[in-house]
């Protein structure tokens, strides 16, 4: 009998609520680390978000190989593009079956209907559904996509196209991201007609590997396994299972009791030991990833350069990787990783001087005492594991130089919220690449487009910007290379941002568990992955 879990570990985690030895035939429990926001991917840009629903219950017309950063052929089979690259043509994968559940049962396969609600939904602000039920999409609006598609078009029920109106080199990538998860139309009419427009948030409804069950926050997510899946060599798990496990300690305990078979984001200080568990296995990557301040252009005294190379040079980066990441940092110096194509080698960062940050202070006029707010995340991520610690490290340097920083947090989906209408000063945050593309890290964190979404910094450069659009509507990679480049520079000599650290990815589960792939992009997802006993 195949049962890595006994009975006793699972009632205790209040896991187990049927049949106990149906339960544990092919089940997969995931100590996850915090409590999505909801479950519509379009409208979030967190991996906490995107795991609990566009990685389970969601596809996209395209999607990212298991541990790669190819997009492969999902629920489109195939793609053509015009030889302008302005014109993008889908033909659907047949015979796709939306999930059936006790709120839901399709009367149709998935069509290009569904593709037509689903995009449609996000570029037009009067859209019926979108009227109903107020939502923004952040991720399609920071990377220019509400402005560059003009037009989406049902040639046939199996056949869709994209008009742009720029060439975007990195398109099909981006339809590969989760915000760009698939919905049913005939779903999203069902609530119109019921009036609970809101529920697409709360009770989802997909094509993919995994069926939504329930969800109680701050403790678990249910899901089980979608046994008319298009691709069934994909659903090896029965109940998949999220236990929301806040603490980075905790997860790590109940891995090692077996109470979850895999989970993320572990302590420095934690892995040693996870290591040298003979049940545990602890694979591990260099992090397509980077941890950085951000500073709030739009509050004075940031808006200030003086100001904002003073608070960059006045942080001990060095002390900090070494308190903070324990050895499984790498010093950043730049606005991307090093793993990214277009890094500019050339940029060394900025020394460690105090002395220096006080009379630049001084010369931007900010008075001794002068106080800011410094925001740290509630949240373990793989590109910063203890916010709270690199938080109060700042505080201690800034102190050094005459900058009060007073520090703030709040719960995760709060902090994202509330940063995204720039109630911050300085915040800590970080980002890990969504798509293999430099657009995903130059135009989607500090480009003028991003300013309400996930550039954290409102710093919005008109040189700048003209620099990452024009590297994004040629194809040659040489060039865009240049001006990727380019727009380093700029944000080296702009400092929007103090770039801290590149982590090393570990990604701890029981070794029982086969098939789960360390994805670059930072997702957790359990298709084709498997619970040996």
């Amino acid at each position: 009998m195949r049962n890595t879990l006994s009975i006793r570990a699972l009632l205790a985690a209040g896991l187990i609520l049927g049949s106990p030895l149906s339960f544990a035939a092919s089940s997969l429990v995931y100590c996850s680390e915090g409590s999505p926001a909801g479950f519509d991917p379009g409208q979030y840009t967190t991996g906490t978000d995107f795991d609990a629903a566009s990685e389970t219950v969601f596809n996209r017309l395209a999607q990212f190989e298991r541990g790669g950063t190819r997009a492969l052929p999902a629920l489109a089979t195939k793609w053509e593009v015009s030889d302008d690259g302005l014109t993008y043509t889908f033909h659907l994968r047949p015979g796709v079956k939306f999930h059936t559940t006790d709120y839901f049962k399709p009367s149709r396969e998935f069509n290009a209907d569904d593709v037509l609600f689903t995009f449609q939904r996000m570029l037009d602000k009067e859209h019926p559904f979108r009227k109903a039920y107020a939502s923004e999409f952040p991720y399609f609006v920071d990377m220019g996509m509400d402005k560059n598609i003009t037009k989406v078009e049902k040639l046939d029920d199996m056949t869709v196209r994209f008009t742009l109106d720029k060439v975007d080199a990195a398109f099909i990538q981006n339809l590969a991201m989760n915000f760009a998860a698939i919905h049913s139309a005939e779903y999203a009419d069902q609530l119109l007609q019921a009036g609970n427009s809101e529920q697409i948030n709360q009770k989802p409804i997909g094509t993919g590997p995994f069926v939504f069950s329930r969800y109680q926050k701050d403790a678990q997510i249910r899901f089980k396994g979608n046994k008319e899946y298009w691709k069934p060599e994909d659903v090896k798990i029965d109940n998949l299972i999220f236990a929301i496990t806040t603490d980075a300690s905790v997860r790590a305990q109940k891995l090692r009791a077996g109470e979850c078979q895999v989970t993320l984001n572990p302590r420095p200080a934690d892995i040693e030991a996870l290591q040298k568990d003979p049940n545990i296995e602890v694979p591990s990557q260099p992090g397509f990833n980077l941890g950085y301040i951000a500073y709030n252009v739009e509050h004075e005294p940031l808006g200030k350069l003086e100001v904002r190379k003073a608070l960059d040079m006045a942080v001990d980066k060095k002390s900090i990787i070494e308190a903070v990441y324990q050895g499984a940092g790498q010093l950043a110096v730049n606005a991307l990783p090093p793993t990214q194509w277009s890094y500019d080698e050339s940029i060394k960062g900025t020394d460690y001087n105090p002395e220096k940050a006080r009379e630049l202070l001084k010369q931007a006029g900010v008075k001794e005492g002068t106080e800011i707010t410094l925001w740290a995340m509630p949240v373990q991520r793989p590109y910063n594991p203890n916010a709270k610690l690199m938080a109060q490290m700042i505080q201690a340097d800034w102190a050094k130089i005459g900058i009060k920083a007073r520090i703030v947090s709040y719960e995760w989906g709060e902090y994202i919220k509330r940063g995204h209408a720039g109630e911050h000063d300085a915040m800590l945050i970080g980002w890990t690449g969504d798509n293999g593309d430099p657009d995903n890290w130059m135009n989607t964190l500090y480009g003028c487009d991003a300013v309400n979404g996930n550039n954290w910094s409102r710093w919005c450069d008109a040189t700048y910007d003209k620099v990452v659009k024009d590297a994004k509507r040629i194809t040659d990679q040489a060039e865009r290379t240049k001006l990727y480049e380019q727009a380093q520079q700029i944000i080296q000599e702009q400092v929007p941002i103090t770039p801290i650290a590149h982590s090393t990815v570990y990604q701890p589960m029981r070794n029982s568990v086969e098939g789960f792939e360390i994805s670059p992009f930072g997702r957790n997802s359990f298709y084709g992955v498997e619970n040996k006993r």
